[in-house]
């Protein structure tokens, strides 16, 4: 993962963005990779140059504290959108919880309000490290963080087309991104392909395009066929619930329902370009 984003770093001419390497592992289980979506590479396979920067010598977690300090000591709060899982910013987060006055949200993408990928039940991202995604939940409850969940009942909804695709080019951003497009669209036998996790930056560049609802959240972290399971609380809390025996998270999320897919694939098109 850190060799693929300085390389997409590189070719987007943002050398300039710091990269740090993070944990290697999920916090209790092994790690789990998805080649047959990603390829072996996790860059679809390309067989793209590589960039040859150095990454920068603080792990993930200091650098991501760092960044946080400066923000709150300047007065400019950051939005942070992991797009993986959580592993660094749960460390991040119980490490060092004052870092958090430099967040204005966090915008994560992953989970599901209805069925998942990585099973039935869970998306990939929750999945591969659920202790971690639930102890990002609690601490933004807890701190007073604004978190937004764009997850698959929204993610296949930003597309774009073959066509769209291949008037991309002249820079090596947009045939990085013609080219993954392609890829995803022979892999899965479409005319086209989603831009996936981009939908969630698009969501904080662009937010009216989303529309999301407020739900208790928590995550599923015992059960055998529904671990890493987002389970979203759409219940009335109103009424009387007295035989509930856990009660309603402290964690409230912006659950995202619906996206306008033209606008945002039109977002990421004017950006790649």
């Amino acid at each position: 993962m850190v060799i693929n984003t300085l390389t997409v770093l590189e070719a987007a001419g943002r050398s300039d963005v710091p990269v740090a390497r993070g944990a290697a592992l999920p916090l209790l289980q092994p790690v789990r990779a998805a080649p047959h979506v990603h390829g072996v590479d996790g860059l679809g396979n390309l067989d793209w140059p590589r960039s040859a920067r150095t990454t920068d010598p603080r792990h993930a977690v200091e650098l991501l504290r760092d960044v946080l300090r400066d923000a709150a000591a300047t007065g400019e709060p950051v939005s942070l959108i992991p797009l993986a899982p959580m592993t660094n910013i749960a460390l991040l987060l119980r490490t060092y919880p004052e870092a958090a006055a430099g967040l204005r949200e966090i915008v994560f993408m992953g989970g599901a309000a209805g069925i998942g990928n990585a099973t039935a039940s869970a998306e990939f991202n929750i999945w591969t490290d659920p202790e971690a995604a639930a102890i990002v939940l609690s601490a933004a409850g807890e701190l007073g963080v604004p978190m937004t969940m764009y997850g698959l009942d929204v993610f296949y909804d930003v597309g774009i087309t073959l066509e769209q695709a291949r008037g991309l080019g002249g820079s090596p951003s947009a045939d990085l991104a013609r080219k993954l497009i392609e890829k995803r669209s022979e892999l899965y036998k479409s005319d086209g392909a989603s831009i996936g996790d981009g939908g969630a930056v698009c969501a904080v560049i662009d937010p009216s395009g989303l529309t999301t609802r407020p739900f208790p959240l928590r995550v599923e972290l015992s059960g055998s066929w529904s671990r890493g399971r987002t389970i979203v609380d759409t219940r009335e809390w109103s009424g009387d619930l007295t035989s509930e025996p856990h009660g309603p998270s402290l964690t409230v999320v912006q659950v995202a329902a619906a996206v306008d897919g033209a606008r945002y694939a039109g977002l990421w098109l004017d950006t790649v370009k």
